[in-house]
């Protein structure tokens, strides 16, 4: 047995055993409440039906759908329905069947196929993929994907870790078989003692990994517990996780001890006996730069790392992962960072300090804007609503300047569309209330009135490739004193209005411009216009939005006790929705730190696969090297030479990934910076350093903690008599 002959190489079994038990469990768990919490999600914000029929329908209909086999439930959707219009929900029983029976129940209705719908998202998250859904899911198949790379590596660190002390005990294996011990017999022998080592190091992990998930689980909830809108679950873990952790423990065990021990019982009695286990010795290319550094410790160093090259491609490759992806994805989160306040927490600053939404209301039904006002601590207040129409623009309006950018030739059909002697463009009007609009006017520059629109006369150069300062050009000319609006949809329906002035200066809203649609015509309109072309021009959205400037220095107190103000006055009449900007910014940066936090415990995942491989190889060093090391001691190589040969080796090994990986990373930044022009000196200043320096010494504090445990047990045994030692090993 392993744990008799070898002590060391029983352990360093049992500790790769639990190291991979433990991380299975973990990812497993995780993965689960992942997979939990993205349902759950879904079906909070969209709904738990699986497909969805519309169309006109009765009793009847429902029924017959009600009694198709594999239906579950049959839900009116109130909301979508619309008239005879009537969409229905429908909840299956088995949904793998769900786009071969929606088929045959619009045929049994007598609706279309093209009625149908499907919840795309959801579907996926169980594994059900429509032939028609070109859209790309990644997260469900990517956290799937890294479980399977886990496992994967996770094989390979425990079969390092079997290979080594299999290795050690390959003569034993010849001479049971030169005694009649057939090659399974051999092979079965090694697997129960694999069976015997791993069974309480397996369970023991699997059982840590659902504590430590929990803990992980529960951190972050608490960092990302102010993050509005985002579902708090509990902790979920199913019996079947703990049955699928344990077999995909029990069968990464197999594999892991099953491929070397397949290997040694295939060997003839005779391959068996001689083996000798001095691949170390023979003579290798030599290495300059690790000659010239550290001289023959250096060679010596090389030529050992080079043998062993196929025992520690775990450990690179996973160190190499590791670090590559956690300076990635560093570096990428703070050009996000630095990108996001640019364009919008210091853009809008001073736009906003307080938002407020009053769900399913129309602007010309709101009368408390006054109320609101003239609040205390309320600086500012302006009540808007935003609605969507269209214009035409006629090849004589255009500006000069727009005409030399190439007019509408850059614009899809979407966004202008040809229409006679002009284009038909997209114009949203923004509805505010009248005392608002009057500041307004003045704020441009113009005489006060209540009777037509400010057209935002500006569009920016879509030639210009840097998007982070787009240069403006005026878009008309200023010489049109009416502008005509056309309903959406119905371009036929107009609406005519006087033209107050034409303005590159916006109203100071929390709101975006021709952001996706760059040859939008922004009018701005008071309500008391609105009030008269509604009915030719709908289009209104949903909501009405009241933008606040808090009185005084902006604090989250301060901003706190304005929304509890307004939800005073607003929240017995209207259904309210309340955000402030401070507390915005402290929401927006712990889900960028729970990002974090969740891609970094990937990357430490993978980072500590490499280390536990190179633990397994370094726990093994006694039976492994010892020979080795006996013979270098023969030729002169003193014990203090032997340690400098062991730093040089864990220098490579730690230094390697970070040598490969630091090109890989500066030219990926290099390339962020310039795609989003971003200026260098701004992402210097910011840079994540110090992460990406600590990661770098942890990477090297644990392998050279692993090279001095394995140095420190080969130093401490009997090197001189290995050269002697024909006894079983």
């Amino acid at each position: 047995m392993w744990g008799k002959t070898n002590r060391s190489s029983g352990i360093s079994i049992m500790a790769a055993s639990f190291i991979s038990a433990l991380l299975l469990s973990v990812l497993c768990s995780l993965f689960y409440n992942l997979w939990i919490y993205e349902t759950e999600r879904l079906k909070a914000e969209e709904g738990g039906w699986q497909a969805r029929i519309s169309g006109e329908a009765d009793a009847a209909v429902l029924d017959s759908v009600q009694s198709y086999a594999n239906v579950k439930k049959v839900v009116v959707n109130e909301e979508l329905s619309d008239g005879q219009e009537i969409v229905i929900d429908i909840y299956f029983k088995n949904m793998r069947t769900v786009f071969t029976d929606m088929p045959q129940i619009a045929a049994l209705t007598g609706l279309p196929e093209e009625s149908v719908s499907y919840h795309y998202s959801l579907l996926n998250l169980y594994l059900v993929r429509g032939p028609e859904d070109s859209a790309l899911r990644w997260v469900f198949p990517f956290a799937l994907g890294i479980v399977a790379a886990a496992c994967l590596s996770l094989i390979l660190v425990i079969h390092n870790a079997f290979a080594v002390t299999m290795n050690t005990r390959v003569r034993q294996a010849g001479i049971f078989s030169s005694i009649g011990a057939t090659p399974r017999q051999i092979r079965t022998s090694f697997l129960k003692e694999a069976a015997v080592l791993c069974a309480a190091p397996v369970l023991a992990g699997n059982l840590l990994g659902i504590f430590i998930g929990m803990g992980v689980y529960a951190g972050i909830n608490e960092k990302l517990a102010d993050v509005a809108g985002r579902l708090v679950l509990p902790f979920a873990y199913h019996p079947l996780i703990l049955i699928l952790s344990l077999l995909t423990s029990v069968v990464t065990v197999w594999i892991s001890a099953w491929i070397p021990a397949r290997k040694i019982s295939k060997m003839t009695p005779l391959e068996a006996i001689k083996n000798t286990d001095t691949d170390l010795l023979k003579r290798k290319k030599s290495s300059r730069i690790l000659s010239l550094l550290f001289g023959i410790e250096g060679e010596l160093a090389a030529n050992a790392l080079r043998v062993q090259r196929k025992s520690m491609r775990t450990a690179t490759l996973s160190l190499i992962f590791s670090f590559l992806a956690f300076s990635l994805m560093m570096c990428f989160l703070t050009i996000t960072v630095i990108s996001q306040r640019e364009t919008y927490f210091e853009r809008y600053q001073d736009a906003w300090d307080v938002m407020v939404s009053l769900k399913d209301t129309e602007i010309n039904d709101f009368d408390e804007a006054g109320a609101v006002q003239e609040l205390s601590s309320v600086k500012d207040a302006v009540v808007y609503q935003k609605a969507e129409a269209k214009r035409i623009v006629s090849k004589a309006e255009i500006s000069e300047k727009m005409q030399q950018m190439g007019g509408f030739g850059h614009a899809s059909a979407s966004q202008a569309a040809s229409v006679g002697d002009g284009w038909m463009v997209n114009a949203p009007l923004i509805i505010m209330d009248d005392n608002s609009f009057l500041e307004y006017c003045r704020q441009i520059g113009i005489k006060p009135r209540l009777d037509g629109a400010v057209i935002r006369n500006k569009i920016v150069d879509v030639t210009d490739k840097n998007f982070r300062k787009r240069r403006t050009l005026p878009y008309l000319k200023e010489n049109g004193k009416t502008t005509v609006l056309r309903q959406d949809g119905k371009e036929n329906i107009t609406a005519e209005i006087p033209v107050l002035a034409y303005t590159g200066e916006v109203p100071n809203l929390r709101e975006e411009y021709a952001s996706s649609d760059f040859y939008e015509l922004v009018h701005f309109i008071p309500v008391s216009v609105w009030k008269k072309i509604q009915n030719r021009i709908g289009g209104l959205k949903d909501d009405v939005s009241i933008r606040i400037l808090a009185e005084g220095k902006a604090e989250l107190t301060s901003l706190d006790a304005i929304g509890k103000e307004v939800s005073n006055l607003l929240g017995k009449t209207y259904e309210t929705e309340i955000e402030n900007r401070i507390q915005e910014k402290i929401n927006n940066d712990n889900m960028f730190d729970g990002m974090k936090a969740i891609l970094g415990l990937f990357c430490v995942l993978l980072a500590i696969i490499g280390i536990g491989n190179v633990f397994s190889n370094t726990l093994g060093f006694v039976r492994q090297r010892r020979r080795e090391f006996a013979r270098y001691l023969s030729i002169g190589l003193t014990p203090a030479g032997m340690k400098k040969m062991f730093c040089v080796e864990a220098l490579v090994i730690a230094g390697r990934p970070v040598l490969i990986t630091l090109p890989v990373t500066v030219s990926a930044v290099v390339y962020f910076i310039k795609i989003s022009y971003l200026e260098p000196e701004l992402f210097i200043r910011e840079a994540p350093f110090v992460p990406l320096l600590l990661f770098i010494l942890a990477i090297f504090a644990f392998v050279a903690f692993a090279y001095y445990l394995g140095a420190g047990k080969l130093l401490k045994s009997s090197l001189t008599d290995a050269l002697r030692d024909d006894l079983l090993m």
